[in-house]
This record gives C-alpha cells, sequence and structure tokens, in this order.
C-alpha cells in the first residue's frame, strides 16, 4: 500500500471502527426504541408516512423511506444500516475535508479530525434522544464542504456531489437546512472559477429538490395551518449543563433541551471538565487556522461557528425567547427552528479543521494525545452512549392486531389509549418512548403531538386527534367516534398513561382482539374518512421519486466523475512506466 493509499483507507477504516465502539450494543437482535427513535419491523405508507395529515411533516421523507424499504429488508436492519451508515460517513468525510482544505495535512490529523466529529456531546446527546435520521444531516457536513470547494474550482463533479449530500441530509427538514446554510457559507464567498451568485442559486434549487417531500407536504397537508405552541420555545431552548452556562454548553457542541437525554458525564461537573477538554484541543489549532484565514473555507466556516453557537445562546435569553414566541405565532413554519441547539452542529466543520490544524505537521505523538483527550473529554459515549443504545423485541401481540387491520376492508383511522405519544412498556427500558403503533400498523393512527417537558405541556398540531383524545376521556359514544374518522381504538395496556372515563366508550365497542398486552376495538356504523385524496398522495410520491433520484443521481454522477479523474492520474503514470521499460 502506498503512502496515498494510506492516508486515502485508513481514515475510512479509522472511521468505521468508531462508529463501530459507538454503536455496539444496537448490533444484536430487536430494535431501536428509545425516546424519539421508533423502528419496526414493518412500515406502511399511511398519510402520517407521507405527511399528510393535520400534524406537521418532521419526519418525512425518512418515514416513507423506511416504509418502501421494510417491503424488502426488515425496518429494524434499515434503521441501524443507516445510523451506522451515518456515523462512518461522518468521520470519514471528515477526514476528507481536512485533507481538501488543508493539503500539508497527514494521516495523524486526518484521524484527529475524524475523532471530533465523531466522539463529541452532540452525537451523543442526539442519539440518546433518538435523533438517529438527524445525524444523516450532521453526517453531510464535511462532504458538503468538499463538494462546495470543488464547486469553487470550476468542476462540475462538485454538484453531482453536492446533490447526494443534500439528499442524504434532507432524511429530515434540519438535516437538509444544516446543509444548504453551510454550502452557501462556503460559496457566497467571492472567488472561485465561477460567480458567486450562480453558485448561491444552484445551491438554492439543489435544496428545493431535496426537500421536495416535505415541502409538498405541508403544502397541500393542513400540517403547516396552524402555528405551532408558544410554550415549546422555551421547553426546546438549549440548556446549561453543570458548571457552563448556556453558552459554554453550546461551545462543547452539548446543551440539548431535554436533561435525561445526555450521557451520565454531562451530568455532573465533569461536563466543564469534558468542554474544556474538547476545546482545549480545538483551540491549539486556531493558530494555524488564523494564518489560514483568506481560505474562503476557512473564513466561511469560522462565521457559521460563531453563528451557529451565538444564535442559540441568544434564543435562550429571555428576550430571545419573547422573539421565538412572536415568530412560532406569527410566522409559518418558525416552530422548526424552536430546538435552538440542534443547529449547533453547523459549528462542527471548524472544529475538526481547528483540531486537525493543533497536530498539523507535528510528530505522531501529538495525535494520538490529541485523540485520547477528545475520547476521555466524554468517556461514556462507547458502547451504546453507556449501554442506553440496546435493541428491543416487541410482544407478538403487534403482529396479531396488524393482521386484524390488514383484513378489514373499511377505512377510518385508529385512536389509542392512554392517550399521550410517549410511553413506558416493560420490554423498553426506563426511557419514556414514542408510541410505536403510528409505524407499527397499516393504518393511520391519530396521534396529537402533545409534549410534556420538565412538567410543561407543550401543544402539538394535531387538532383532530386532540378531540379524539376528549371524547374518549370523556367517555364519548361511537358516533362521537365516528364522525372524526376513527374506526378502530388500540387500547396499550402495559403502559401507564391517562385513560379518564374511555371504559364507558370502550363498553359499547365491538371487541376484535385482546391478550395481555394489546386490546383493539371497532367503531361500528359509518365512519367520517378523513383520508388524504389520491391526488395528494400521487403528489406527495411524486416529491418523493424526486428526491430519491437526486440521492442516486447524485451518487452515482460524483462516483462516475471520479472514476474519470483517477483514470486521468493513472494514465500519465502508465506511459511513465511504458517509456521507463522502452528506455531499459
Amino acid at each position: 500500500m502506498t503512502a496515498r493509499s494510506r492516508t486515502l483507507s485508513v481514515p475510512a477504516g479509522y472511521s468505521l471502527v468508531l462508529a463501530a465502539v459507538i454503536l455496539g450494543p444496537l448490533f444484536g437482535p430487536g430494535y431501536l426504541l428509545l425516546r424519539d427513535a421508533v423502528s419496526t419491523p414493518r412500515s406502511y405508507p399511511t398519510d402520517s408516512a407521507l405527511g399528510l395529515t393535520d400534524a406537521a411533516a418532521r419526519a418525512v421523507p425518512q418515514d416513507a423511506l423506511i416504509a418502501a424499504l421494510s417491503t424488502i429488508v426488515d425496518g429494524g436492519l434499515v434503521v441501524k444500516a443507516v445510523l451506522f451508515l451515518s456515523l462512518w460517513a461522518a468521520g470519514w468525510g471528515a477526514a476528507r475535508m481536512v485533507r481538501a482544505v488543508l493539503p500539508t495535512a497527514g494521516l495523524g490529523s486526518q484521524l484527529v479530525g475524524a475523532t471530533v466529529m465523531l466522539w463529541n456531546p452532540y452525537v451523543a446527546e442526539r442519539l440518546l434522544q433518538g435523533h438517529w435520521s438527524l445525524l444523516a444531516g450532521y453526517a453531510a457536513l464535511p462532504w458538503t464542504v468538499c463538494a462546495a470547494l470543488v464547486i469553487r474550482r470550476g468542476r462540475r463533479a462538485g454538484w453531482f456531489a453536492l446533490a447526494a449530500c443534500f439528499a442524504a441530509a434532507g432524511l429530515t427538514p434540519t438535516g437538509v437546512m444544516l446543509a444548504a446554510v453551510t454550502a452557501l457559507a462556503v460559496l457566497v464567498v467571492p472567488g472561485g472559477r465561477s460567480s458567486a451568485l450562480w453558485r448561491s442559486a444552484g445551491v438554492l434549487v439543489l435544496f428545493g429538490l431535496a426537500s421536495a417531500p416535505w415541502l409538498a407536504a405541508t403544502a397541500l397537508s393542513t400540517g403547516g395551518a396552524d402555528s405551532s405552541d408558544p410554550a415549546g420555545v422555551a421547553a426546546f431552548a438549549a440548556r446549561a449543563e453543570p458548571g457552563l452556562a448556556t453558552v459554554g454548553s453550546l461551545l462543547g457542541l452539548g446543551g440539548v433541551w431535554n436533561d435525561a437525554a445526555v450521557p451520565n458525564s454531562r451530568m455532573t461537573l465533569f461536563a466543564l471538565v469534558g468542554t474544556v477538554m474538547l476545546l482545549a484541543v480545538v483551540l491549539c489549532g486556531v493558530p494555524a487556522l488564523w494564518r489560514r484565514r483568506r481560505h474562503p473555507v476557512v473564513k466561511a466556516l469560522a462565521v457559521l461557528a460563531v453563528a451557529a453557537v451565538v444564535m442559540p445562546t441568544i434564543g435562550a435569553t429571555p428576550w430571545g425567547l419573547d422573539l421565538g414566541r412572536w415568530a412560532v405565532q406569527n410566522v409559518p413554519g418558525a416552530g422548526l427552528f424552536r430546538d435552538g441547539q440542534k443547529w449547533v452542529a453547523a459549528a462542527a466543520p471548524l472544529y475538526v479543521l481547528a483540531a486537525a490544524a493543533a497536530v498539523l505537521r507535528r510528530p505522531a505523538p501529538w495525535s494520538v494525545s490529541a485523540v485520547l483527550i477528545v475520547v476521555l473529554a466524554l468517556p461514556d459515549l462507547v458502547w451504546g452512549v453507556g449501554g442506553a443504545l440496546r435493541p428491543v423485541r416487541y410482544p407478538q401481540s403487534w403482529e396479531q392486531v396488524t393482521s386484524r387491520l390488514e383484513a378489514q376492508p373499511d377505512s377510518g383511522d385508529v385512536a389509542v389509549l392512554p392517550t399521550g405519544m410517549f410511553r413506558r412498556f416493560p420490554y423498553s427500558g426506563k426511557a419514556a418512548v414514542l408510541d410505536p403503533a403510528p409505524r407499527l400498523l397499516p393504518v393511520d393512527v391519530l396521534q396529537s403531538g402533545e409534549l410534556v417537558v420538565d412538567g410543561r405541556a407543550v401543544a402539538g398540531e394535531g387538532s383532530r386527534a386532540q378531540k379524539v383524545e376528549r371524547v374518549l376521556q370523556g367517555g364519548g359514544s361511537p358516533s362521537d367516534l365516528a364522525s372524526l374518522g376513527v374506526r378502530w381504538v388500540l387500547v396499550e395496556r402495559d403502559t401507564p398513561g391517562p385513560h379518564g372515563q374511555s371504559a364507558t366508550t370502550l363498553a359499547a365497542l365491538q371487541p376484535l382482539f385482546s391478550d395481555e398486552h394489546l386490546a383493539l376495538y371497532r367503531v361500528d356504523g359509518d365512519v367520517t374518512a378523513r383520508e388524504a385524496t389520491a391526488q395528494m398522495r400521487a403528489t406527495v410520491i411524486a416529491a418523493h421519486a424526486l428526491w430519491a433520484a437526486l440521492l442516486i443521481g447524485g451518487l452515482l454522477g460524483a462516483g462516475v466523475f471520479e472514476a474519470l479523474k483517477r483514470t486521468e492520474r493513472a494514465v500519465p503514470r502508465l506511459r511513465t512506466r511504458q517509456h521507463r521499460r522502452h528506455q531499459s
């Protein structure tokens, strides 16, 4: 293996190992079920999966993708594969970005950069919160920087690579926004072999294509019609960790709103120690980056990193919260920005470059020391964030309920008891988890979207689901449920939660299935179905197809250009060898 090939392949293998060390327990049999993360054996292309309900389209196109792939492969394996590939790509992409922006960077610098990208509080906290698809957007950031750099050099291959980055990040709206902002930051800086204006226009076009699924769903459904609950602004604001103010937590790439979704080491004063250790490695490379401050990528990522830390910090101040509450009430779509800490991901590329620059042209022990410091700053990220990431198994009851519903020809939705979105099953561990019913069942499950954060209720956008919950809690009649589009009621017996006077309603319904885990009831009579029209579904499915074409086409195009580039490099070397043979 030549020195060049070793420099290219070792970071990929190193990132693969780091990703495996982080996700280790998850590779066993079973399904990821932790807070917001819900994987199931099979998902279905329901209106909810397509974003065509009165709730905001936050899980589009990820739910539709899993529904499509789980017809071929077990859905739990799909989620595990996406999560593993995301972490692997994050580390490998960081190494590639270091090599692209810092041409003199050796293997040590690349490995330090990969470590910082993977081994930090942001990754740990988003894993614990269950935001596996957001990490796909996070993983796309260093690749986005590489693609933007290629575009600045006037090569068409960069546009194909950027299209693939946007599509991969576009598993969630937040992911594609992060990628688009990163690309714009690099491409709007004057210089390069093309106009900054045209480059920016190209970014906006790709952003629109990658966002087509959730933009179409939002436009066609009623999910974006109602404003978000202003209480969510404070509930989801960035949080100060022990020994750190909010700005300190964000500088350390931590500070997620949910204090239960943090590693144990970040719940003590070690959070301060770990943040200082991480920032020490990063700050040691700042002088080297300062000497390269005229480099357009360094300049752009520095501005982006400052904004990624400062804006969520301001958003957590009293007047920042007031501004946020006003925005979610008066600006359509502003609710997407209420989780302020997730945007600090945009600072990660600069952190990677700074950490890599800290060991630039240094002996190997410097790189090893930097890697060890970063790892020791967050010791419990290892092996599933201290074992929190572990697969679970669903009772057979879910399969039996699914088969009953598949055998029913009637249209209508499912209402669930107890009311609320989160569950505490005996088989799911201590943390509250999202109800898996919407992804396990072949028909739409009504959920209000209401969350309880630190004892405060944050209302969701599901207005019809809220009405259904009130009917069940008040012991309403079957005809009341039917008028709201409810054909079935599912009772999840092995989780606590409010039932109200629902026993009165259930007594008037037809039982279809019952065991120690679940009970399914049918609402007789005429049900006023609330399904999306065929035209709406066709439009959203077409938008998903466009997104998939962007992903596949971008990967293929980037691969073809990379192959041509390698061929161009190989031809002169081959001619040189032939010439030497002829001379001899």
